[in-house]
């Protein structure tokens, strides 16, 4: 019976797509138990067109059918119906309870950059990088020294002159590290080893994380579902608040997909309850993005074109924020301007409409011509003005409107900053306001930026910092404007979320420290080698208009792998033959997970003919699973254990940079 209901079911089961890879052989059984438990519409319809099914795994309550989701999932795990690499993971020993560990976890170990694709598990994503990222779950009792501070290698200085041995890392008086630094490793424990130096420290935290669009040049893994994209933010976001100053910002770029999910997350993250009267949110920025692009018009609705960034505060009263002004034409809404502005007595200003007085100098047709009028308002921005009801004055500026509308002309709201004027009823907002100085000390008419930012252009952006990447990269001139509004010179900027390293080149070029960290290598297109361009003089993005002529430096190093090493080894494999070879390499030298059975797969299953028709990739995530996640990378509290193989000169500045000596 058990054997005839498995074939119905199984049959049942091909009629949805969604459940079976390409060629339509194996059935993704981790989707099948998620749409399980989402109650999935289609899938319910399916199991309810069959009598037996319907009969045996749903109970009638009134008019209502309910589906036994237990049992179902349980007759799914007992009978296998997935019949592929999943089945060796229970072999193994990679189960725990009715649910698998990538199942049930608290904690996302690894994931990558969203310009990578994933091999590994892939469907139709078209292949543009050559990584399978294995990418692990971990339940919280799974964790046991995970977030332990780890040990550095590799530590390089880059200056001019090229990259060198470092000799020292410097600090400041407060005994901060004072260096750019370019980490290497897994972003969420690196995260935990900058706490000890640098908790309390980070003025700006910008990231551009994965998007989890599923079609963006990421290509995910089939149970990488909104759970796990939310825990694989929410571990790496509660240990970035504690690193930001309480003055600091954390600016998180996204696009729609996950935006309303993320604002949930991050305002519980930083303790933000309208109702309880705590905001530590502070804005929605809406960037305008693909001008222009393919994959513009590529959305069955309407050109999508926007991505967010939203904005919070560690401590919102705390907050700094720099009014960020853009060239603007001008604003024909100033509308009246003073004819004696010598006059002492502002009480006696006269005031007559713009047009009238611009008509003495000027043809009445010159008012049509963009360029006299430009000229007319800069020369005269001190007396041309206009006349605003501002929301919710307070009592001095009401009293001071009042009096005005009174005496049908002027009146003074004085002040500690500067005083208001008012005019007949309404206070006065001078276009003097409205002209500000660059950095070059040249003076334009000038706008304040709102929450909608339309004028940088995203297009030809692919070469910025001699590194090429298409897709995913963001334009120098927006991590400029976030970092001119969040932050002054030498103070600290972290971006743990890297990738080419425009958060770190344009931090570079503005005099800023920084912290970068990234996981992939990105060969000729890594961030180091952008940086190394900027050191030597990089003239793309921002750099003519920051003056740019290259110099500085930032020091490199790696979180000391472990059985990071071993997960790159069997990445690399190329062949069935070639993992074989590794295992004994895997039990001998590296740390496996406790409840693997190793005899079990060294003699039987490598050996089986179903594991040899598995695809490398399966087979590859079947060894990646053998590894202890606890023990990727060398703790800083083992450095001195010689079976770990730290260089002296690592182990050294491991130390400085822990410890200070």
């Amino acid at each position: 019976m058990e054997n005839k209901l498995k074939d119905r079911f199984f049959k049942l089961l091909k009629k949805d797509g969604r459940l079976w890879d390409k060629e339509g052989k194996e059935l993704n059984q981790t989707l099948l138990k998620d749409l399980i438990d989402r109650l999935d519409a289609n899938l319910l319809a399916l199991f309810l067109a069959d009598k037996e099914i319907k009969e045996k795994y749903f109970i009638k309550v009134g008019d209502v059918f309910v589906l036994k989701q237990s049992e179902l999932k349980f007759f799914i795990d007992e009978n296998k119906l997935d019949n592929s690499y999943t089945r060796y993971q229970n072999k193994i020993g990679l189960r725990a309870g009715d649910r698998l560990l990538g199942e049930r976890g608290e904690v996302v170990l690894d994931w990558p950059f969203k310009d990578c694709v994933l091999e590994g598990g892939m469907a139709k994503e078209d292949q543009k990088r050559d990584e399978i990222f294995f990418n692990q779950i971990l339940a919280k009792d799974e964790i046991d020294r995970l977030f332990d501070p780890k040990a550095f290698a590799g530590w390089t200085r880059h200056t001019a002159k090229g990259a060198e041995k470092v000799k020292e890392l410097k600090r400041g008086q407060d005994g901060v590290i004072r260096e750019n630094l370019i980490i290497k490793g897994n972003n969420l424990l690196a995260l935990h080893s900058l706490k000890q130096q640098f908790a309390g420290k980070i003025k700006l935290i910008y990231i551009d994380p994965p998007y989890n669009t599923g079609s963006d040049s990421f290509g995910y893994n089939d149970n990488f579902n909104h759970s796990a994209w939310l825990t694989f933010m929410k571990n790496r976001l509660e240990i970035a608040k504690e690193l930001l100053s309480e003055n600091g910002t954390m600016i998180v770029q996204i696009d729609d997909n996950q935006l309303a999910l993320l604002k949930i997350l991050m305002d519980e993250i930083f303790n933000t309850n309208i109702t309880k009267n705590k905001q530590n949110f502070v804005q929605y920025v809406e960037v305008r993005s693909n001008v222009g692009a393919a994959n513009e018009y590529q959305n069955p609705f309407m050109p999508k074109n926007c991505e967010y960034l939203l904005i919070y505060a560690k401590n919102y009263n705390e907050r700094i924020y720099k009014p960020i002004w853009v060239k603007s034409s001008v604003d024909l809404s100033y509308s009246k301007i003073i004819l004696n502005p010598e006059e002492i007595n502002y009480k006696k200003w006269k005031v007559v409409n713009i047009k009238n007085e611009f008509e003495k100098k000027y043809d009445v047709s010159d008012w049509k011509n963009e360029n006299i009028v430009y000229e007319f308002f800069f020369e005269n921005a001190n007396r041309i003005f206009q006349s605003i009801g501002p929301k919710g004055p307070g009592a001095g500026l009401l009293a001071a409107m009042e009096e005005s509308k009174k005496n049908n002309g002027w009146s003074l709201y004085k002040r500690e900053t500067a005083p208001i004027y008012c005019y007949k009823g309404r206070m006065v907002r001078f276009y003097s306001k409205n002209i500000r100085q660059d950095e070059n000390g040249n003076k334009s008419i000038v706008r304040e930026l709102g929450s909608l930012w339309t004028d940088i252009l995203w297009n030809g952006i692919s070469n910025e910092g001699g590194v090429t990447l298409i897709g995913g990269k963001k334009p120098e001139k927006l991590l400029r404007r976030i970092i001119q509004m969040s932050t002054e010179p030498e103070e600290i900027i972290l971006d743990y979320h890297l990738g080419s390293g425009t958060t770190a080149a344009v931090a570079h070029k503005m005099g800023r420290q920084y912290i970068g960290i990234e996981q992939l290598d990105y060969g000729e297109n890594d961030s180091v080698v952008r940086l190394d361009n900027v050191i030597k003089g990089d003239q793309s993005g921002i750099s003519k208009a920051v003056g740019w002529k290259g110099g500085g430096e930032f020091v490199y190093c790696e979180m000391a792998k472990l059985n990071e090493r071993a997960k790159e080894m069997i990445l690399a494999a190329k062949s069935l033959a070639e993992l074989e070879k590794l295992f004994g390499d895997l039990y001998e030298r590296y740390f496996l997970n406790y409840n693997v059975e190793v005899k079990n797969f060294r003699e039987k299953i490598i050996n089986e003919a179903g594991f040899k028709k598995l695809k490398l990739a399966e087979q590859k995530i079947l060894f990646l699973e053998m590894l202890d996640a606890n023990q990727m990378y060398v703790n800083f509290s083992e450095r001195h254990d010689k079976k770990f193989g730290l260089a002296k000169d690592d182990i050294a500045f491991s130390e400085d940079f822990y410890e200070g000596k």
